[in-house]
């Protein structure tokens, strides 16, 4: 069976999108990540399965798979290539769209032929929405990780995020301290790790472990995850640039209550096939 898909990405976090008639030919974890495979596969972060609308209101619902083959709740580029994708199938492009996903809603606005915000929600800073086994709700939490103790922030942005600020991103361990926050106890569903450098109350540098994927270039949600914890912690302004080792991005967030707004490119890398 011939089975085509479209690779994009976002600032380097990249994705191949299928179509829902394709889904089932490739429903099985080890399949995707023997697609995932950068070596003898396609090569991916995450796959995205584009189904039929589920609401009136909306122009398509997706399903995020990881490069290890686990279905996830949200993932901030993946939408924003889905929303470009998408607008660019239409004759009229859209200058807005809505998606719908396990994680929520999400609204898309095209700004150019390659730049596309997407609001990703209302942070929400409740262990038991990541899940994240603590006690009760605070700005900061403190966790044994391999005889270190660590200090982070903890935030959903429709997928669970724990967030380290460190005094250098080069410098940062997030090899070895990715995976064991990763799958550390009190994160029963696993959490993405995020290491936050900030450079001054506009600028952060950010590098992303993704459960399920490993370290990716950009984290679209990684990205709106630390900008949320560094407002929390009255570090950052509303509108913050985000660096990280695959690109730019920028996050809007003006506070509690309010949705929080993630803008960068996205970009079809080319068109294929494979054979299952």
């Amino acid at each position: 069976m011939r089975i085509e898909f479209t690779k994009m990405h976002g600032s380097g976090n990249d994705f191949i999108v299928l179509e829902a008639s394709a889904a089932a030919a490739v429903s099985s974890a080890e399949l995707i990540r023997r697609m995932a495979d950068r070596h003898t596969g396609i090569g991916f972060d995450q796959a995205l399965v584009l189904e039929a609308p589920r609401r009136s209101d909306t122009i398509a619902f997706y399903r995020i798979f990881n490069a290890d083959g686990t279905e996830v709740e949200q993932c901030g580029n993946g939408a924003r290539c889905l929303a470009a994708l998408l607008a660019g199938r239409k004759r009229t492009a859209p200058q807005e769209l809505t998606l719908d996903s396990m994680g929520g809603l999400v609204h898309a606005r095209i700004l150019g032929s390659q730049l596309i915000a997407v609001d990703m929600g209302i942070p929400n800073f409740e262990p038991n929405c990541l899940p994240f086994d603590a006690t009760a709700s605070a700005k900061l939490y403190r966790m044994e990780v391999a005889g270190e103790n660590i200090e982070f922030g903890a935030v959903s942005i429709g997928n669970p995020h724990a967030v380290l600020t460190v005094s250098s991103v080069a410098a940062a361990d997030v090899v070895r301290l990715g995976p064991l926050i990763e799958h550390h106890r009190h994160f029963p569903e696993r959490v993405n790790v995020g290491f936050m450098e900030i450079i001054d109350r506009k600028h952060i540098r950010l590098r992303v472990h993704e459960r399920g994927a490993g370290e990716t270039l950009a984290c679209g949600t990684g990205a709106c995850a630390a900008v949320a914890v560094g407002r929390q912690h009255e570090s950052l302004d509303a509108d913050v640039q985000v660096s990280m080792r695959g690109g730019e991005l920028r996050v809007n967030w003006r506070g509690p209550g309010e949705p929080i707004w993630l803008t960068g490119p996205a970009e079809v890398s080319f068109v294929g096939y494979f054979e299952v």
